[in-house]
């Protein structure tokens, strides 16, 4: 890889800018969940821990170039406070003046950067102004390098710049699950729509051994192969493009795994009355919300003889029991599987870490990436801005 981490940096006595994201979730002043924050502690500390000062710089929501004092980042510093256990000083103007102040071993966070018009436009000015503040940048944000903006693209280019620990970890972790992984490769993908994960799709057909496809997309995968669906969450007007992708699949030798047979219910809601039906036997009046037993029994014995394991999106409706038995049996079965050493497994994505934090065979996958979007892009094989901008 042609990027720097932290290993590479002399910090000592250096002002450090750190590129990271804390967009969390906050009701009524008090966030909800602080995973994100939590994830930057590791470089925060050894910066402080190697004689510098630590500048946090982030954005919260989408203010579009504006001052909106609902997204101001002053309403989480405790939040950050009690993830570092030490005082976060807060800039919201006069950014050089006021760091100036501040002692080497200080950590101080600066207002919400989407406030200013330049970041969004990755604009030279505003990233010569942030880069004015630090001897050093650090892009600990993964989940944002898939924007060109200023402060994850045009100031790398202005500071000896590297990668911080979560950036590397997560840049890591998708270089041995899709650069140059440990073969046979399996990629899990579910969700609601083919037409959102159309790039991805024809990517992992090219890179993995097995694509399992689940969720809503695997009933437009069912009805492009003439199967009545019944009144299930279907792209009908997407069944070529998903006909296509099962030829590709043939053409480079990568098998596609649908279900064989199918949890259907006539409503959508918890605890529904349901039964399980082959996957062609789906009556008219219902809807696939989960995938059966002997799809699980036979997705089970592909990760027994695969080597690592790649997952985004849920194989059925989890968030409403009982349609979330599938993900969680199948999440189990690569838990097992990672914890004994005979599985890599790599999983990304809002709806996928939800979904394995419910299962609860989050914490014995080898990687959980917090990055939605960029997880993403670098799935589709895209170049990510952020990441490119490092290997300057």
């Amino acid at each position: 890889m042609g990027w720097k981490t932290l290993d590479d940096m002399d910090l000592n006595g250096k002002t450090v800018l750190i590129r990271v994201d804390i967009n969390v979730p906050v009701e009524d002043g008090q966030v909800t969940d602080d995973t994100r924050i939590q994830r930057i502690v590791p470089t925060v500390h050894e910066v402080l821990d190697r004689g510098g000062k630590a500048v946090l710089m982030a954005h919260f929501g989408r203010p579009k170039g504006q001052v909106v004092p609902e997204m101001s980042l002053s309403q989480i510093v405790p939040a950050v406070e009690k993830c570092l256990a030490r005082t976060v000083h807060f800039i919201d103007g006069e950014y050089g003046a006021r760091l100036g102040e501040l002692e080497m071993g200080s950590v101080a966070l600066l207002e919400n950067l989407r406030f200013n018009p330049g970041e969004e436009k990755n604009d030279e000015g505003f990233a010569s102004r942030l880069a004015s503040l630090g001897d050093l940048y650090v892009n600990d944000a993964f989940s944002a390098a898939h924007r060109a903006h200023a402060s994850t693209e045009a100031i790398a280019r202005l500071l000896p710049s590297c990668a911080g620990r979560l950036m590397q970890a997560e840049l890591s972790a998708l270089e041995t699950a899709l650069g140059t992984p440990k073969r046979p490769v399996v990629a899990v993908v579910g969700g609601a729509k083919v037409s959102t994960k159309l790039e991805l799709l024809s990517n992992l057909v090219e890179k993995t051994d097995h694509l399992v496809i689940g969720g809503g997309m695997a009933n437009t995968f069912l009805a492009a192969q003439g199967i009545d669906v019944g009144k299930s969450l279907a792209e009908h007007d997407m069944t070529d493009t998903a006909s296509e992708i099962i030829s590709k699949a043939k053409s480079v030798g990568c098998t596609i795994h649908l279900p064989s047979d199918v949890v259907v219910a006539r409503e959508f809601k918890a605890g529904a009355a349901n039964e399980t039906v082959a996957a062609d036997a789906c009556p008219a009046d219902a809807m696939i919300l989960d995938a059966g037993p002997e799809t699980v029994a036979n997705l089970e014995g592909v990760f027994d003889t695969s080597e690592t394991l790649i997952w985004n999106g849920p194989l059925g409706a989890f968030e409403i029991p009982p349609f979330d038995a599938a993900t969680n049996a199948a999440a189990a079965k690569a838990a097992e599987l990672t914890k004994a050493g005979k599985l890599i497994s790599v999983a990304g994505g809002g709806d996928t870490v939800a979904a394995l934090n419910v299962s609860g065979a989050a914490e014995a996958f080898t990687y959980i990436s917090t990055a939605g979007g960029a997880f993403l892009e670098w799935m589709e094989g895209k170049t990510l801005p952020g990441v490119a901008a490092l290997e300057g």
